[in-house]
């Protein structure tokens, strides 16, 4: 077995696809060994490297999981929750430890995950963002430290093109505040106000979303009490850091056991 990391990219003809083998040509212990994407996508059996405009590679887009995935250690997916549910399974019966950065996810997406956990690796972020998982640690310890006359508002606002709302990320941080009150999210969670609501409920973890332009990502997280608000906040500017993360976790996740990790994990938090 090589000793770099063999990655192969799930969805490598999408825009986040080509950057994540752009970035992972250019990552020391990281070797490109193949590229998923959908039946009929026009770049089908195009070079990886010419894809990424890094250079011919030699190895041709391919929408056959078992081929994408023959030479890999571990594969990256920002695809879609239909795709990463039945390409992780795939993976799965190959022995594929696996990368997931895809969100919109539903209770039975994450339960195909689930057991496909059972039999590899699975490290699974909203946010590949080192600045995210960092962010997420805080507003769990803020939560914990600060009591019900705090109230919590999760933020989001990302470019005009994302489908699901909340983010991902808005969830994940939204779930780190609900950890550190010691509940579950689903049961203090407010995702939307319209009309005559009455007064906020003590207690609620409140979102608000906003969609434009091209902004790639900006989360706050808001603890307002009478007197003093706490505003924890993350901007980012770049999807490379997306791209980067998710290399750093792969890399990390080579040789774990089965099971499901976090961001988290990868960090060592």
């Amino acid at each position: 077995m090589s000793e770099d990391n063999r990655i192969c990219i799930v969805g490598a003809a999408g825009r986040m696809g080509r950057m994540l083998l752009r970035i992972a040509a250019e990552t020391p212990g990281a070797t490109i060994a193949g590229g998923l994407d959908r039946p009929n996508a026009s770049d089908l059996d195009r070079d990886l490297g010419s894809l990424a405009g890094i250079g011919g590679l030699g190895i041709r887009l391919t929408d056959d999981a078992a081929t994408a995935f023959d030479a890999a250690d571990v594969a990256i997916d920002f695809t879609q929750a239909d795709a990463t549910a039945k390409y992780v399974a795939e993976a799965a019966e190959l022995g594929i430890a696996y990368v997931i950065g895809t969100t919109g996810l539903t209770a039975e997406h994450q339960a195909a995950i689930d057991l496909a956990a059972k039999r590899i690796a699975v490290m699974q972020a909203a946010n590949m963002s080192l600045g995210v998982t960092l962010l997420a640690s805080l507003v769990e310890q803020a939560a914990r430290r600060l009591d019900e006359s705090y109230d919590i508002e999760v933020v989001e606002m990302h470019h005009r093109m994302k489908v699901d709302a909340p983010s991902g990320t808005a969830l994940a941080l939204g779930h780190a505040a609900a950890a550190g009150r010691g509940k579950p999210l689903e049961e203090l969670w407010v995702k939307s106000r319209d009309g005559i609501t009455g007064p906020r409920q003590p207690g609620t973890i409140g979102f608000a979303t906003l969609r434009g332009g091209d902004v790639v990502g900006d989360h706050s997280v808001i603890f307002a009490a009478m007197g003093e608000r706490l505003e924890l906040t993350h901007k980012a500017s770049s999807r490379e850091l997306f791209a980067r993360g998710a290399l750093r976790a792969a890399l990390w996740l080579k040789g774990k056991p089965p099971g499901r990790y976090s961001m988290k994990d990868v960090l060592g938090l």
